[in-house]
Formats: structure tokens, sequence, C-alpha cells
């Protein structure tokens, strides 16, 4: 991992301004002469920039999106806890950490940070953009913000605006943070508690009733205690708990809820969509109850240039993590 320190203060969409930014990213591969094989991949909610590490089977070696033939770059977003600026950073104008003092960066300021970076390595032209979820909602925007630098788009499991469900989900998790009596303490293990709650919610989100059943179920019907399931859900919350933080989820969902492609742009989503010139693959996966298939639907028929493929999983919305290598041979097919 590398940190980049753009020069002079960042002002946020809010009118907030942060001293100073950092950016942590990883890059892999090298870039060619003609600066034409870059990659770059925009991270989803907790992820971080060690792209290699979290999307197995579609970046890496051996797989298309390969560093032997690919110069690929990954940034973690502002607000995350894995090296960019965010609530556990130092506050340059108190010396100590900012916690829930830190703004709610919006999806474009995430953008801008990762332009700056762009324009720090020298990246001219970026060949493929990239994102699932999350990251989808990144990729779109820069696609809007910047289409001179885009060759071409893949999008999946996202959508052009966070829905009414996505504010709902986000809502009922930072109820559940907040709901920790210690949430709001200016400690690095603030809301630990909150936070599995809040995963739990996540993970009813991601995956969905037939996996659930199929991976789950308990075998004995005479059990009446100590189920599966919830030591499944409880499992996935210590999880993120060892590696993430309360108060930087807690601000991130509410950095999903700025999404919005039409805001300052006229305010309806498909001439904003009508706007990408990119030629762009649109995938949805049948079983995701997170961003139905329905809005990948909406996107790929208003992006004048997509091509929609819609690829059944059991996975639900995590499927886009799970299902790396058939994403790949989908995405090579695609691209040529």
């Amino acid at each position: 991992m590398t940190i980049f320190r753009p020069d002079g203060p960042f002002t946020l969409e809010s009118g907030t301004q942060l001293a100073q930014i950092e950016v942590a990213y990883h890059t892999y591969g090298t870039l060619n002469a003609d600066g034409s094989n870059v990659v770059w991949v925009c991270h989803a909610l907790t992820a971080s920039s060690d792209v290699v590490a979290w999307w197995p089977g579609l970046v890496g070696k051996g797989c298309y999106i390969d560093p032997a033939e690919h110069f690929i770059v990954c940034a973690n977003i502002l607000g995350s806890c894995y090296g960019s600026t965010g609530p556990t950073s130092i506050d340059p104008a108190t010396g100590a950490p900012y916690y829930l003092d830190f703004p709610v960066p919006s999806i474009r300021d995430m953008v801008r940070a990762h332009i700056l970076l762009r324009e720090y390595l020298g990246i001219q032209k970026i060949h493929l953009l990239m994102g699932g979820s999350m990251g989808g909602y990144q990729a779109q925007e820069w696609a809007l913000m910047e289409p001179d630098r885009i060759h071409k788009l893949f999008l999946i499991a996202t959508s052009p605006a966070e829905s009414a469900w996505g504010h709902a989900i986000h809502a009922a998790q930072r109820m559940a943070i907040e709901a920790d009596p210690t949430w709001n303490e200016r400690s690095p293990e603030a809301g630990a508690n909150g936070l599995k709650a809040a995963r739990g919610i996540g993970m009813l989100t991601y995956r969905n009733y037939d996996i659930m059943v199929q991976r789950q179920q308990d075998p004995d019907p005479e059990k009446i205690s100590g189920f599966r399931a919830e030591s499944y859900m409880r499992y996935q919350g210590q999880k993120l708990v060892n590696r993430f933080n309360a108060q930087c989820y807690w601000i991130l969902t509410q950095s999903m809820d700025t999404h919005h492609l039409g805001r300052g742009r006229g305010g309806k989503l498909e001439p904003v969509l009508n706007s990408i010139p990119h030629p762009t693959l649109v995938m949805g996966i049948t079983s995701d109850i997170l961003c139905p298939p329905a809005e990948q639907q909406f996107m790929a028929k208003h992006i004048p240039n997509a091509t929609y493929i819609e690829m059944q999983s059991d996975y639900g919305h995590d499927g886009f993590l799970v299902e790396g290598e058939r994403i790949g041979a989908i995405l090579e097919h695609w691209m040529q």
C-alpha cells in the first residue's frame, strides 16, 4: 500500500474543508509505453485498495484482469479506515483522531480524490473503469466527471441512485450502531457491538432466503437453541469488527445515501445516463435483493452503448465478489 498526499486543502461537496487528505492505493503490473493498459477498480463499502485480496478469480495473477497485462489501480475511499483520510485519521487542528467530527464525504468527493491520484500517477486514459455496488457508484460518477479519460465501463450489482430501500437499510444499520452506548466515544473500539448488529442487517441483504436456507439450515429438527444461522450471523459481525471501524461504517453508509447521478444535473436519471458515451457492460445478479436486476436493467436501457447481462447466482448481492471467475469470463468475452 502506498500513500498519496495531494498538496493543499480538500473541499468536500458539502463545503467543509479538510486541511489535507491522504489517499491509500495499490498498483499492480506496469504501465505500458502508450498508457493504454490501465484498469482502475473502484471498491465497495468495507473493502480496501488491495483489490487482489478481495476480488479473487477476477483480479490477480492468472485472472482476466492480470498484472502481467494490465496496470491495475485501486484507491481506498475517503472515510474508510484502510489508509485514506477518515474518522480514525489525525485531525491536524487537534492532533487527535477525527472520529465523529469527520464530515461525510459524498461519492463525488471520493471520485475527486481518485482523480487527483490519477493525475499524480500520470495516467491520461483509463482503458477499463470498473466497480461493483458502491464501487459502481464511483465509476458512474467518474464517467460523468471525466468522460474523455475513460474508454470502457464495467458496472455490476449497482445503481444510478441510492434507492429508498437502500436508504432504509442504511438507516437501520446506523440505528444499530447508535444503540451501542459506546458508539460516540473517542476511541477506535467505540460502537463495536453496534457494528456487529449493523453487519447482521447487511448480511440479510447481501445474501437471500435461498442461500441462507441452503447453507445455514439446521439438520436436527429437535434443536430449540444454538441455531447455525445465529452462529453464522454472530461470526460475520465479529469478523467485521476485527477489521473495520464502527464510526467509519456509520459515516460511509451516509456517503452511499448521497448517490444520485441526477443531483445538480437536472434531477432526472434518464438524460444523465443517456449522456454516458462509453461502451458499458452492465451486469445484474438474479438473486440480488440489495441492488436488484431491475436497477441494472434501467441503467442499460438508458446508457446508449450499454450491454446488459444477467448472471444466475445463488449468492445474492455478494455474488459480485464470490463469482469472480465467472464474471471474468463474461467480461473477457465482452471486451473482445
